[in-house]
């Protein structure tokens, strides 16, 4: 979070729990929401190109930095609204359980396409407080997160749950393995080799804690419906987490109007 330029404490306050069982209930203030366009132009820019690399590729390209940042944002529509969901639990996750740091890979700078959501496990973060020495006090967060913000047949909290069981079965360490391969050539961010190593060849290494979340990150207007139609027997291998967002489309898409009209902000004059 400090790689994006946001505070741990300033973050918590955006996810007020309402409860906390059978899952956690988060309702976003409508204040809260509308603050993220000029709160999150920088962060969100940051989640999908660091600033060096943006530099250095103006430089390289002669493109404009806006030109650069457009080419790595997704469109309007459903992608543009996953990867906000995402966004959005990689900020509450890390805030809640690693506010001093959570170490996470930027899987949206990896993309090959920037109309597809990124491969493997949504979110991955890794916590790590006597680095660089491993120790049983190690955790590996791993969330998957899906997103409604307009009315459909998809069934965000179940097919959450759902994805979840796949990041346990084996997924996981895949999308370790794919992150290790990237990171031999791309920025992952504030993840290293090193950190990926730590977890990759765990029996190397004291035994960690892994944490698995579903995320659902649904519009207010639709949440009510969608947690009264969930299927939701509450498994025990996964935290269930439902993050309600006042007038969710129009605030995602404010955000990434705004990182794209101040693509230059905090960059340095061109």
């Amino acid at each position: 979070m400090r790689e994006l330029g946001l505070e741990a404490n300033t973050i918590a306050t955006w996810f007020p729990k309402e409860s906390e069982s059978p899952f956690i209930l988060i309702r976003v203030a409508s204040a809260a929401a509308d603050a993220w366009a000029e709160l999150l132009q920088v962060p969100v820019r940051r989640c999908y190109i660091a600033d060096q690399t943006l530099e250095q590729s103006a430089a390289r390209a002669g493109a404009t930095v806006t030109e650069l940042v457009a080419a790595r944002l997704p469109d309007r529509g459903s992608i543009m609204a996953g990867d906000f969901g995402e966004i959005l639990a990689a900020l509450y996750q890390g805030a809640e359980q690693a506010p001093d740091e959570a170490l996470e890979p930027k899987k949206w700078r990896l993309k090959q396409d920037r109309r597809k959501a990124a491969p493997h496990s949504d979110i991955v973060q890794f916590v790590l407080p006597d680095w660089p020495a491993s120790s049983d006090r190690d955790r590996l967060l791993c969330a998957e997160v899906k997103t409604k913000s307009t009315r459909g047949a998809s069934e965000p909290i179940t097919q959450a749950i759902a994805d979840s069981r796949k990041d346990q079965d084996g997924r996981l360490l895949k999308t370790l393995l794919w992150l290790r391969e990237r990171a031999l050539n791309e920025d992952l961010g504030t993840v290293s080799l090193e950190h990926l190593d730590r977890f990759i060849n765990a029996t190397d290494h004291p035994a960690a804690t892994r944490t698995f979340r579903a995320v659902a990150v649904i519009c207010a207007s639709l949440v009510d419906a969608e947690i009264e139609s969930a299927s939701l027997d509450t498994p025990t291998s996964c935290a269930v987490v439902v993050i309600s967002v006042p007038d969710l489309k129009h605030h995602y898409e404010a955000v990434y109007d705004a990182v794209l009209a101040g693509a230059e902000v905090g960059i340095g004059t061109r």
